[in-house]
């Protein structure tokens, strides 16, 4: 009789206990411990340890696609334009930033030259300032110069806010020089790049000269120019500071240019495939990090300054020791002469209990940086993901902030976006992947850091729609969940010390008839240009 109770009552307990067990097994917040470094009493730091909450994988999967978007576009020449953008934070606010945008061939000037596609990333650092200006202006100012070197444009010789307001439009050849001639181009980017970061540096300095009078001059008072509407505005981005990587397509002529200034890098994957019908991607680095570390640049910048300074102008690697990018927008406390510096300070930012730090104490010939890119140029084919093509072929291009870089190798990163392309699914050992998405090296990537990658053993995940996104997770932590959710989950600042701001976006076209792609109708929102 006992033994017949206990049955039923077996089986209730089993029907209450194991939905209440999967309820407090998924609902009870998890916790991990983390060793901080953090300042004590004495102003020395020390290690403590503190406990943060731990994100589930769907949170996780939300913070990767919080910044991401993808779109697709078809031209008159049946090709499909696709590119996808994502961004993870480590600060608060985030100092990346990235920007894009299609000047569009006019259908019905058969004489119009053809589109130009831009993309940019930005690496923002000190602040978002600098990189959040460069992503409203820097196209524009790319595109202001190719349209002045391309037709001849009345330029005016105001700021660059007035150049950004104008309407670009097509005209005759300025000279019998090929406009088209790709030196000319690189030349054009070049000087958009440097132009624009001259007006941000002087900005300050004008809003300054403008609020002199005689008598202060006279007497040399400074005046308080602490509340003037362009006291923060101007200053905020001179004195942070901005990474900027750009790649420009100039489909008529399948050019393609790279702009680098700073650390973040450019890959691209070129499909080749042999007589058996069995292909390889080829990892084409497109650009060089710019960094201390980064022989040729060591090598200008001590060009460019006293013998004597030879040993300090870089120091472990970094910019006088302090900045890592050898190249950058703003960062006036590596251009600005001290004095200037000392004037800037007391006009706009000790009243907004901002101070200037200063310079590093071996500063004594700037500029020590400069935003004059290096450019890139090379001759590509679009050839299809979908249908290969024998002949060596232009697949993608990557362009990412160097938090990817830190994380993945430019051969990771191609095999896995060939394998996100390919269709691959679910985890993949990071032994079996070279199998199945077998890549090649073509010139080999300049680091401009010590990388301490672990890429040998491990797995990775193939479960992001997003290709960027997709890219993040697996810099982040790939098949390893614990580690991903562990990384995902240290919230800013203390973030920054063991992942940075991270900015990726692909670019990659296919045959028109491979896919639905939306064909694109150009609003007054969009650049529109003929250039």
């Amino acid at each position: 009789m006992l033994r017949r109770a206990w049955k039923p009552l077996a089986a209730t307990t089993v029907l209450i206990g194991t939905p209440s067990y999967l309820y407090y097994t998924f609902t009870k917040q998890q916790t991990f411990d983390l060793a901080v470094k953090v300042r004590g009493a004495d102003g020395m730091p020390l290690m403590v340890n503190r406990t943060f909450s731990l994100l589930s994988q769907n949170a996780v999967k939300d913070r990767l696609i919080e910044n991401a978007s993808s779109d697709s576009f078809s031209r008159p020449d049946s090709t499909v334009w696709r590119y996808a953008t994502a961004s993870v934070a480590a600060n608060d606010p985030l100092e990346d930033a990235h920007a894009d945008a299609i000047i569009a061939r006019d259908p019905s000037d058969p004489s119009a030259p053809g589109d130009w596609l831009f993309f940019t990333v930005m690496d923002g650092h000190g602040g978002p300032h600098t990189s959040r200006l460069l992503s409203k202006t820097l196209i524009s100012a790319v595109v202001l110069e190719l349209s002045s070197l391309i037709h001849s444009t009345d330029v005016p010789k105001s700021g660059l806010l007035e150049k950004l307001k104008l309407i670009f439009r097509t005209s005759a050849p300025k000279s019998r020089e090929d406009p088209q001639n790709p030196e000319r181009i690189s030349l054009a980017i070049r000087n958009a790049f440097t132009k624009l970061d001259q007006e941000l540096i002087n900005a300050p300095l004008s809003v300054l000269a403008a609020n002199l009078d005689a008598e202060s001059i006279k007497k040399n008072i400074l005046p308080d120019l602490s509340k003037h509407p362009l006291a923060l505005q101007t200053m905020l981005p001179a004195v942070s500071g901005s990474c900027a990587l750009m790649a420009v397509f100039d489909t008529t002529h399948r050019h393609l240019y790279v702009a680098c200034s700073g650390d973040s890098r450019a890959v691209a994957g070129i499909w080749e495939e042999n007589e058996q019908g069995q292909g390889s991607w080829r990892v084409e680095v497109l650009s060089e990090d710019q960094t201390g570390r980064n022989p040729s640049e060591l090598k200008r910048i001590q060009s460019e300054h006293p013998p004597d300074e030879a040993g300090s102008v870089i120091r472990a690697g970094r910019i006088l020791g302090g900045l890592e990018p050898s190249r950058a927008f703003g960062d006036a406390r590596y251009k600005w002469p001290r004095e200037v510096q000392d004037v800037l300070n007391r006009a706009f930012l000790v009243g907004n209990d901002q101070p200037l730090r200063s310079p590093p104490s071996s500063f004594k010939t700037p500029p020590y940086v400069t935003a004059t890119p290096v450019v890139t140029h090379r001759d590509f084919d679009f050839g299809s993901v979908a249908r290969p093509s024998r002949s060596p072929t232009s697949r993608f291009v990557v362009l990412a902030t160097d938090g990817l870089w830190d994380k993945l190798s430019s051969e990771d990163v191609v095999a896995l976006v060939g394998g996100h392309l390919k269709g691959l699914k679910g985890v993949v050992s990071k032994t079996a992947l070279p199998e199945l998405v077998p890549t090649t090296s073509g010139a080999p990537t300049v680091e401009g850091k010590e990388k301490k990658r672990n890429n040998s053993s491990g797995s990775w995940s193939f479960e992001d729609e997003n290709v960027s996104s997709h890219l993040i997770r697996n810099a982040f932590g790939g098949g390893d969940t614990e580690s991903l959710r562990k990384l995902m989950s240290i919230p800013a600042p203390i973030a920054r010390s063991y992942r940075d701001d991270t900015t990726v976006t692909v670019i990659w076209w296919e045959d028109g008839q491979e896919g639905n792609a939306k064909t694109v109708a150009f609003s007054s929102d969009n650049i529109k240009a003929k250039l």
